[in-house]
């Protein structure tokens, strides 16, 4: 059905877009900066963070990159030919980590010899362990580079590597930054232990990872394939699984404000093919964009980025200690969080936890950014 099958909805969705205008921030009569963000990711140039690119009153300073879903190389190559794509190569990709700071493929095969098969690997994927419609893995060396189905980028990364870029940004703009993490957690780590004043220098924190008590919520073959993650290990999510240690620093960094959005949220979600046909048939940049991509997915980070540029998505949320499990046991890589008052008293800090969010509001609200030019 359009967004504006009838008055009632025409009246509702500009009364939406009024709170996203609001959201960022220019509803006074002066005018406001831009607001300030870098994306930490482990993947390919996704909607999250096209939206964001396209957002108004945003300034992407840029986008720092570490292994997770594949491996670096492979991303930085991904995330360059993106911005090509969306004529926005003005925005640096910086190369981060390669490894986690401890785990490793080695490591998670005996992890997985004691305690089980894990859904999902990352970089270190090499099949899947039932039938599924998701793509099948690209296992390959972390000096590989595959090319893509829309072509290799010609652009090249930024020769600053990401923890020192994270830090230098928090700096030059202290207080105003906002860290929007998406992937496995280690160039954060790296930026809090070579400065212990990065964490308290930026805004906030907005991450996609963990997961706390997830249920499927929609009723299709794709949503069934994805609630594998979580049906047996409802603690598991592999952005933080693939680099505890990283994420259990970055729990315990003094952030002035951090926002947390579990693959709980996600589950009410799914990147549909008709979605991508509308915001294909409304931008021909986008249209490019996802050209090969394929729909089903959870919007796990494009939560992340909307609850950050427009918060009214959210419907539900608590606070919480949250900390990750970096014990080499059962439930390593596993999220622990705690209510107020029940929490070790180690440092970790209260997060605003997404629970729920309104599915409509969010595709409402990307659909219109990323018509924009």
């Amino acid at each position: 059905m359009s967004l504006f099958s009838s008055r009632g909805s025409r009246y509702r969705f500009c009364g939406m877009l009024m709170a996203l205008a609001c959201s960022v921030p220019v509803c006074s009569g002066l005018a406001a900066e831009n607001r300030k963000v870098i994306i930490d990711d482990d993947d390919s140039l996704s909607l999250a963070e096209a939206t964001l690119l396209k957002a108004p009153g945003v300034d992407v300073l840029g986008i720092t990159v570490a292994s997770g879903n594949r491996w670096r190389d492979d991303e930085i190559n991904r995330m360059l030919r993106g911005l090509e794509i969306l004529h926005r190569t003005d925005v640096p990709v910086v190369p981060g980590a390669i490894y986690p700071l401890i785990n490793s493929e080695k490591l998670t095969e005996k992890w997985e010899g004691l305690y089980g098969r894990l859904i999902w690997k990352g970089a270190w994927m090499k099949q899947w362990v039932e039938p599924t419609n998701q793509p099948d893995p690209n296992y390959h060396a972390p000096d590989f580079v595959p090319t893509p189905a829309d072509g290799n980028a010609t652009t090249k990364p930024a020769k600053e590597i990401a923890a020192n870029f994270l830090i230098r940004m928090v700096h030059a703009y202290p207080g105003q930054v906002t860290i929007l993490a998406a992937g496995a957690m280690t160039n954060l780590a790296l930026a809090e232990r070579l400065d212990p004043e990065f964490a308290s220098l930026a805004k906030e924190l907005v991450y996609m990872g963990g997961s706390l008590n997830p249920h499927q919520q929609l009723s299709t073959v794709a949503a069934g394939q994805y609630a594998r993650e979580f049906v047996n290990s409802p603690r598991r999510e592999f952005n933080l699984r693939f680099d505890p240690e990283a994420a259990s620093i970055v729990m315990h960094a003094p952030w002035h404000k951090i926002t947390m959005v579990p693959s709980d949220p996600a589950t009410a979600t799914e990147l549909s093919a008709d979605f991508l046909h509308r915001i294909a048939s409304r931008n021909a940049d986008i249209s490019k964009l996802v050209a090969h991509w394929q729909p089903g997915s959870p919007m796990w980070d494009e939560i992340a980025a909307t609850v950050w540029l427009n918060p009214q998505i959210v419907t539900k949320s608590t606070q919480l200690y949250v900390d990750i499990n970096t014990q080499f046991g059962a439930g390593y890589g596993d999220t622990l969080s705690w209510s107020p008052g029940y929490q070790p008293d180690l440092d970790e800090q209260k997060e605003t936890v997404v629970e729920t969010i309104n599915p409509t509001t969010l595709l409402a609200t990307m659909e219109q950014v990323l018509a924009r030019p």
